[in-house]
């Protein structure tokens, strides 16, 4: 099951074959108009949290060795790491809350473009493939925010070869991006996305697993006011 593990953080990902398909990965990306701005990525574990609590008493369960709290704390703090010595990213945090199951990491960009391919070097020392890539990039002359996502095919091909009762585990997990502006947003291009009542915000909420099976594209293009 290692090679699908959904998208983003990592920290709880050992967990997911244990859980009912209760869980939520979350980015938030906040954008000044000269182009920097700040990340906060979630893994949100927490609908589950009784279940997850009971797993974790146990050495292993279905085949699959559960991991200790160290041994998350441990990944977390690898990928803490790595962002610290990443080109452009500053201000690195990270929480992890072991009673609700909710981890998190934040951090400073120079440029969005830094955060390009972090995820992907962050899950290749875990040695977890991505399901993904994704480019962002941000025109301050035309303050234009776009995202470019790719699935990969391959996720897709070992997502079909997993059990049932491990795909069931994606049904009804969500991914949602939140990104967010200090000018009024004028357009957005993907059609799930949804922009807030103040116009400074733009939604998208999907299934993790129609994103490995490829049944949706999270790219985007939003125009802010100029």
């Amino acid at each position: 099951m290692r090679l699908n593990q959904c998208y983003k953080l990592l920290f709880f990902i050992a967990l997911l074959p244990f859980l009912s398909s209760c869980f939520e990965v979350i980015e938030e990306i906040s954008m000044k108009n000269d182009g920097t701005g700040d990340v906060v990525l979630t893994i949100n574990l927490s609908q589950s949290k009784t279940k997850v609590a009971s797993v974790m008493l146990l050495d292993s369960v279905q085949g699959y060795k559960v991991p200790s709290k160290q041994k998350i704390q441990q990944e977390l703090n690898e990928a803490v790491a790595y962002l610290k010595k990443s080109e452009g990213i500053t201000n690195v945090k990270s929480n992890t809350d072991f009673n609700n199951f909710i981890a998190t990491i934040s951090f400073s960009f120079k440029d969005v473009s830094n955060i390009n391919n972090i995820t992907k070097n962050i899950l290749a020392k875990q040695k977890i493939k991505a399901t993904n890539t994704s480019l962002y990039s941000y025109n301050k002359t035309s303050k234009t925010f776009n995202r470019q996502y790719q699935a990969i095919g391959t996720a897709k091909t070992e997502f079909n070869k997993l059990k049932p009762k491990d795909k069931a585990v994606f049904n009804g997990a969500t991914y949602t991006s939140i990104y967010r502006f200090e000018s009024l947003v004028t357009s957005s291009t993907n059609p799930a996305s949804n922009v807030s009542k103040s116009k400074k915000a733009v939604m998208l909420r999907s299934n993790i697993s129609d994103l490995i099976n490829g049944k949706i594209n999270v790219s985007n293009s939003i125009q802010l006011a100029k």
